[in-house]
């Protein structure tokens, strides 16, 4: 035989070298005995690392069926063994097809040859239907099940086995023999005179100098000269099916006791018969033979028909090997819903648990790749395939390897991240010295497969390796993530969004998605509840459907649920807890306390809409216009209190319900605290968080075109011109870029003057108003400033308004309360900030 398959040691002979199997005579007629041998340590190195790998991650615990797919979940590994199947059919007719001679073929030295004749028709017809017959007898194996396959199996490995050793006796027995070659060109076929084959002991050494070293020439079968990586490439042909023991694991008793031992004795004895028949025919053989015929083995058997017999058996079995192979992997796909319904056929077994049906789609798979009949371009594709396998294989055993996860225990040792990496790099190298082109393509394709798998596959319940290394290196980061060496120039938001019913709260969820600017974001639930008094947690059947609402929503978010005993010791719990070392929320957001009657915007919301999911979602009904309320006003402004104390941003949001992204996005920024227009700057620390957190709205990709505008409050007679300068200067050395408006406001102004006046001639009414605020504001003046900012811009997407600090005095929580309601009625969604540290920097 010219080759052997390496998952059982079979021999397949090919009428070109670019089979996927091992022509020896071509590669030691080309490279020499010493390249060759090196080409073949170079080669099951690489192999010997994949091995290793497979024999760990199958070591590891229970495989089900599927084989290499239960070790790469969505890789694309059917591919690499239905092409294979369709090329081996096609390379047993291929070798059927081959011109016998008429003469016997092994003729005393000094007789010629006379000429051939075709044993079968040959055309495209007649190949495509032997090689139909071929996968029709493939089939029907595979369907009855896979205990018949092995018993075919093995039958057929007594007789390769038997060929093998007759093979290596003809080195042996067969005397001095002439060879008869035929020089194909074109489709002529001419017998010239044969060359001595030196066979027999008495010859041993006479041609060893002359096939030592390379001599590389042109293959009489392509018309190419050879140089040492072309032949390389066709020598590593012969050296794929290592995965053929693992496709199997589902219908094997024991695949982590079996694989590892079969495919390392498979390595083995197919590495040791390559070095031997390589070594025996350069000293047996002479060179020209060995480049101008590479079916001579045939020629030269002490019974010619033992060699045609060996090549048949190997190959059918290696085609069932493949398609059963390919089936299983195809109904673990199935199985796992990845493709949805389109496979959804393939999950049919018999009786027996044989998958039947995914046994036809394979074997109709492999029949349309027949029907194309280029069996080289499809050899370079099986080769680059599988070597995309064996380096994805080494990548998941480095995976685990450096992730240090607990329960990778395999009892299979010998192996290191070092073998990982060489056999990733090895297998690498490989199949860009196959082709560049199909290697690039192969590897492209799989990387948008495996995209498209992660966007639109279903949700599986099988452990992630990258889910492993995730967690391994974001430990390792948090902790070099020190909060000593936090500095304002890399400052981002990281909010703590708290959410009574998400069903009222699914436009504001998304607004601040967008708000957090890559920045932490945590949406945090208090349930009022006592555990003492509870079964069991009933955060833990809430949690799946928060985490389902943040799949919908396409939002970059974690969830954070805690019980207690009221909203504002839930709050602080999480105020406290949430984060974890660097990444730690700096900033709370909470809905507005009002008397509007929330509104379920989820059922209408896009991402719901029509989804099963939706029904899902075990959230109660949002709170009716009369129901009781769990949070009381003092207890509210309470929880904003607690929030500046815990030095964290308070943003307080109102009307988000009314919130349009769709329409053109316009940012409205009012940078004063109304609320004290005495002592009102537009340079303080809360009001440059307010620009802060405006600017990082307009930063974000949806609203990069939203028109960002800042409205100064000013006073007819005061230096209007310089207050606009200093502005527009302290906005370049930000580098924020915005509209600046002046809004004259005297008419406003004057309701707070003549309050004051009043307050001053009744100085016993003082003590009603904020003791720390040291003011007194009137409805009066709160409504005309609600008017004003309505004239100036009545409907932007969103208003950002300075939050003044609440009072020490905790009995005015009421009226300061009542003070922000009015000031933001009618306004739309609006945002008040405050802000409590420095978060703006001028420096680069």
């Amino acid at each position: 035989p010219v080759g052997w398959q390496e998952a059982g040691a079979l021999c397949h002979v090919s009428p070109s070298p670019y089979f996927p199997t091992l022509p020896a005579g071509f590669v030691v007629g080309q490279a020499g005995l010493y390249e060759a041998l090196g080409m073949f340590v170079v080669a099951y190195v690489i192999i010997g690392m994949t091995v290793l790998s497979v024999c760990a991650i199958s070591t590891n615990g229970a495989l089900d069926a599927g084989g290499a797919y239960c070790i790469l979940p969505w890789h694309p590994c059917p591919g690499a063994s239905l092409l294979s199947a369709a090329h081996l059919a096609g390379g047993v007719c291929g070798a059927a097809l081959t011109p016998w001679p008429l003469n016997p073929p092994c003729l005393p030295a000094g007789h010629t040859m006379g000429s051939s004749f075709q044993v079968l028709p040959r055309s495209y017809w007649y190949e495509l239907l032997y090689g139909t017959a071929l996968l029709l007898v493939c089939l029907l194996v595979c369907l009855v099940g896979a205990s018949i396959y092995a018993k075919a199996t093995f039958l057929i490995f007594l007789i390769v086995m038997l060929v093998l050793v007759t093979v290596f006796v003809s080195f042996f027995a067969v005397g001095p023999t002439v060879v008869p070659l035929l020089l194909r060109v074109g489709r002529v076929a001419k017998p010239v005179p044969a060359l001595r084959a030196a066979l027999g002991a008495q010859c041993w050494g006479s041609h060893l100098p002359s096939a030592l070293a390379a001599a590389y020439g042109v293959d009489y079968t392509t018309g190419r000269v050879m140089t040492f990586s072309t032949v390389f490439a066709v020598m590593f042909n012969g050296c794929t099916g290592i995965m053929a023991g693992s496709n199997m694991s589902g219908d094997l008793k024991r695949p982590s006791y079996s694989i590892p031992r079969g495919t390392i004795a498979a390595v083995l004895f197919t590495y040791l018969i390559y070095n031997l028949l390589a070594f025996t025919l350069c000293c047996t053989c002479d060179r020209i033979l060995l480049q101008k015929d590479y079916g001579f083995l045939r020629d030269i058997n002490v019974w010619p028909p033992f060699v045609i017999i060996g090549i048949y058996s190997s190959t059918l079995s290696a085609s069932m090997s493949n398609l059963i192979g390919a089936s299983r992997i195809l109904y673990a796909l199935a199985k796992d819903d990845i493709f949805g319904e389109a496979l959804a056929p393939a999950k049919k077994t018999s009786h027996s648990g044989n998958p039947w049906v995914a046994v036809i789609l394979s074997w109709v798979v492999v029949q349309l790749v027949l029907f194309s009949g280029k069996l080289n371009t499809i050899a370079a594709i099986v080769t680059i395939f599988f070597l995309l396998v064996y380096a994805t294989v080494d990548l998941a055993c480095l995976a685990l390897e450096w992730a240090s996860a607990p329960n990778f225990r395999p009892t299979f040792q010998y192996f290191t991240w070092h073998t990982c990496v060489l056999g990733i790099l090895g297998c690498g190298v490989m199949m860009f010295l196959i082709s560049p082109i199909y290697a690039s393509a192969s590897v492209v394709f799989m990387l948008l497969l495996l995209l498209a798998l992660h966007y639109l596959s279903p949700s599986s319940s099988w452990g992630y390796i990258s889910q492993a290394l995730i967690f391994h290196q974001v430990r390792k980061y948090l902790l070099m993530l020190d909060v000593r060496k936090e500095h304002v120039k890399f400052w981002r938001p990281q909010m703590l969004l708290m959410v009574q019913n998400p069903r009222s709260s699914v436009q504001l969820i998304s607004f601040i998605n967008d708000l957090k600017k890559s920045g932490l974001y945590v949406l945090g639930h208090v349930e009022l509840a006592e555990l003492d008094s509870l079964p069991s947690d009933p955060l833990q059947s809430q949690a799946d459907s928060w985490l389902l609402l943040v799949d919908r929503l396409n939002i970059k978010a974690f969830v954070n649920l805690t019980l207690a005993d009221s909203v504002r010791h839930g709050v602080q719990q999480l105020l406290f807890i949430s984060g974890l070392g660097g990444m730690r929320p700096n900033t709370i957001v909470l809905g507005f306390y009002d008397s509007a009657a929330p509104r379920d915007g989820l059922a209408q919301h896009p991402a719901f809409e029509g989804i099963e999911e939706a029904a899902q979602l075990i959230f109660p009904p949002v709170r009716g216009a009369a129901a009781p309320r769990r949070l009381s006003p003092r207890e509210y402004v309470a929880v904003v209190a607690d929030a500046v104390k815990m030095l964290r941003n308070v943003m307080l949001a109102r009307s988000f319900e009314h919130f349009d992204k769709a329409r053109a996005p316009s940012i409205d920024v009012w940078p004063l605290n109304l609320l004290r227009p005495d002592s009102a700057r537009y340079a303080d620390t809360c009001s440059l968080f307010l620009l802060q957190m405006a600017c990082v709205l307009s930063m974000v990709r949806s609203w990069r075109h939203a028109q960002l505008r800042l409205f100064l409050c000013v006073e007819t007679g005061t230096r209007t011109r310089g207050h606009e300068d200093k502005l527009r200067q302290l906005l370049k050395e930000l580098r924020i870029q915005a509209a600046i408006r002046m809004v004259p406001w005297d008419a406003v102004v004057a309701l707070h003057w003549q309050k004051q006046q009043e307050q001053r001639a009744r100085p016993g009414e003082a003590a009603m108003n904020f003791p720390g605020n040291a003011t007194c504001i009137s409805d009066e003046y709160l409504k005309a400033a609600n008017r004003l900012i309505l004239e100036q811009s009545p409907s932007p997407t969103i208003r950002f308004l300075y939050l003044p600090r609440p009072p020490a005095d905790t009995s005015f929580y009421p009226s300061y309360l009542h003070q922000l309601e009015l000031l933001t009625r009618d306004l739309g969604p609006t945002l008040l900030v405050h802000g409590v540290s420095a978060v703006t920097s001028t420096e680069l």
